[in-house]
């Protein structure tokens, strides 16, 4: 097994992220998602939220805006980054997301695997509010092709 393993339950990256109006209103666009709970502040609060609410998929806006560039990770796991696959992504929300919110996150390599023809690499991002409260875990699985 690599030396790879032995940074397994590390700390990747840790960030901050400033949450802003128009980042939501971008990702519900993108995604083609016109639910109103993303774009209009009265919708929303009528019926019981503080204000519009990320949509499901803003993780990914999060870490492209705030989070670690794609070579820094490469060069922290030692990828070669012509060979790298993105396999999977999942997000588990346990509460909203909302503009104004200053965001943290901490990104750690959960699992490292190596296999004959490619090595897979499972990340976990943990998001917390202002509040010290979590909203978000991002997993990821990052696939480098031998």
């Amino acid at each position: 097994m690599s030396d790879l393993s032995k940074m397994i339950g590390t700390e990747l990256t840790s960030f901050s992220y400033a949450v802003e109006r128009g980042k939501i209103r971008e990702t519900a666009l993108a995604i083609g998602d016109e639910n109103p709970l993303y774009t209009d502040p009265e919708y929303a609060r009528a019926r019981g939220y503080r204000d519009v609410i990320a949509p499901p998929t803003f993780g990914i806006c999060i870490d492209f805006w705030g989070g670690q560039d794609f070579m820094a990770l490469c060069r922290k796991l030692q990828l070669n980054p012509v060979k790298v696959l993105h396999g999977e992504q999942e997000y588990q929300y346990f509460g909203e997301i909302y503009p104004g919110d200053t965001l943290n996150a901490c990104c750690l390599l959960k699992n490292y695997i190596e296999k004959p023809q490619m090595s897979i690499f499972i990340l976990e991002t943990t998001y917390s509010n202002q509040n010290g409260e979590k909203v978000l875990v991002s997993r990821s699985t990052v696939i480098e092709k031998k």
